[in-house]
């Protein structure tokens, strides 16, 4: 399939990649997979910016309410899942959008994962406590002493990121940077990565307005209804996190509220930090349509 291509959209939140990517798709003919991991899972409607449904009938859309949030997933599954996905989509078509900015599971499925052994229960529900009676910085530690490699590229405020590192160094007895692939898996299509981004400031404003969207469509009542649930691994999230302690009494509205739009600007740069390693990536603004379909032809 040496003539196949794959067009990935990358870029931090809120930043228009749903509909650069519908733009192309449209115009191409050809379908989407989404590479955002917060939008696999049905019950996170509102607080994951999922396509509308309008935008869904537009063009056939891959990976987005695929899970609950009660499944166990990760960025392994899903690129053995998205593979597979892709070979079958390269049957009707010689181009295929992938979009979202989850970089872990968008590398996955560009570059390969490493063949890491399955979750250890036990060994999760200890560092979760650890997580919880000593807080992240226990956890920071304790990977800077065992593995001070990957302790310097990880996201070291991400507690999910550290628990499962730590988890597979107490499973095999040695530093996750080891056990993690470095040759770069073989995949029967060429990658073209395009990468959207804003000046700070209107990405910043774009942040706040789409934060204060959500909350007027009901996030609140979505989280309410989600509360029970609040430990599990998927609504460990921005903006769940804060509303789960909104709820139980722990900050007032307005704290709420601001700790999201702080906290989701946060996530924004170090996904901006992420992507910007990848040199393969060419830059544009999400309204530089011409400039990027340009850049397509150029290179398939």
């Amino acid at each position: 399939m040496s003539n196949k291509l794959l067009i990935a959209i990358v870029g931090p939140t809120a930043v228009g990649k749903t509909a650069v990517a519908i733009n192309l798709a449209e115009e191409l003919h050809t379908e989407i997979v989404s590479a955002d991991s917060r939008q696999f899972y049905r019950e996170m409607e509102i607080g994951t910016a999922k396509p509308t449904a309008e935008e869904l009938k537009k063009v056939p859309h891959h990976f987005i309410n695929n899970l609950s949030i009660h499944d166990e997933y990760n960025a392994g599954k899903y690129e053995k899942e998205a593979v597979t996905c892709l070979a079958k989509l390269f049957e009707k078509h010689d181009k295929i959008i992938l979009v979202g900015g989850s970089g872990l599971f968008i590398d996955a499925l560009c570059n390969g994962f490493d063949e890491l052994p399955e979750a250890d229960l036990k060994l999760r529900e200890r560092y979760e406590d650890v997580l919880k009676n000593e807080g992240i910085s226990a956890l920071q530690q304790e990977l800077q002493s065992k593995d001070p490699d990957y302790y310097n590229e990880v996201d070291k405020n991400n507690p999910r990121r550290l628990i499962r590192a730590l988890e597979v160094i107490n499973q095999t007895g040695l530093p996750y940077s080891q056990i993690r692939k470095r040759k770069v898996a073989q995949r029967d299509f060429a990658i073209i990565k395009i990468g959207l981004n804003l000046d700070k400031e209107i990405l910043r404003e774009r942040i706040d307005k789409r934060v204060d969207d959500m909350l007027t469509a009901g996030w609140l009542d979505e989280c309410k209804s989600l509360y029970e649930y609040r430990n599990l691994n998927a609504l460990r999230t921005v903006g769940y996190t804060e509303l789960f302690d909104f709820i139980a009494g722990k900050n007032d509205w307005e704290t709420t509220v601001q700790n999201i739009k702080t906290n989701t600007w946060h996530y924004a740069k170090r996904q901006l930090t992420w992507f910007k390693k990848d040199k393969d990536i060419k830059w544009f603004y999400p309204t530089e349509i011409e400039a990027i379909q340009s850049h397509i032809n150029n290179k398939s």
